[in-house]
């Protein structure tokens, strides 16, 4: 790997994490701006280094630096009902990356297209992580109804507009960098 990928690769983890740093708390998962930055990895990076960036990330948060929602660090953040969200981010980003590696024609309807995918991705992760994690762990009690309207519902109509954003940018980003 060049020089030139360590650095982006770890400028995408740090700019994860500043999205970490802008968010308003709201019941156990916290709105933030990340998924701007997980999706655009994905864009701009490719699966693999936009995987890599988020694994970074997560692996940041977890020896100690306070790089998670709320300036929050450190290993017992697995037992955070918002962590399946952030190893989402990892598969979220090579998701996006994957398939706008195997897209033939770059626009930005294929972009948004593979925006959402990826946000699926991180959903489907953090949702049933949510869903788990309080009902076995904090023995909460709530359906997995409850999880989907908490964990998604709630934030899809702002997640939705952060992809258009993220595809917006990848391209201008791609289209400078090609």
């Amino acid at each position: 790997m060049k020089t030139r990928d360590l650095v982006i690769i770890s400028l995408f983890s740090i700019l994860t994490a500043i999205g970490a740093y802008i968010n308003i708390p709201i019941f156990y998962v916290p709105f933030t701006l990340q998924i701007i930055f997980v999706i655009m990895s994905g864009i701009v990076l490719g699966a693999k280094r936009a995987a890599l960036s988020q694994i970074l990330y997560l692996l940041m948060g977890l020896i100690g630096i306070p790089v998670f929602a709320g300036g929050t660090a450190g290993i017992q953040v697995i037992l955070k009902p918002s962590f399946g969200y952030i190893v989402g981010f990892i598969l979220g980003a090579y998701t996006t990356g994957r398939i706008i590696e195997k897209v033939k024609r770059q626009n930005i309807v294929a972009y948004i297209i593979a925006g959402l995918l990826g946000l699926a991705v991180v959903y489907l992760l953090g949702v049933t992580y949510l869903y788990l994690i309080l009902n076995i762990y904090f023995k909460k009690g709530v359906t997995m109804f409850w999880a989907i309207k908490n964990g998604i519902l709630i934030f899809l109509p702002f997640d939705v507009i952060k992809c258009f954003i993220a595809a917006f940018v990848g391209l201008k980003i791609n289209k400078i960098r090609n």
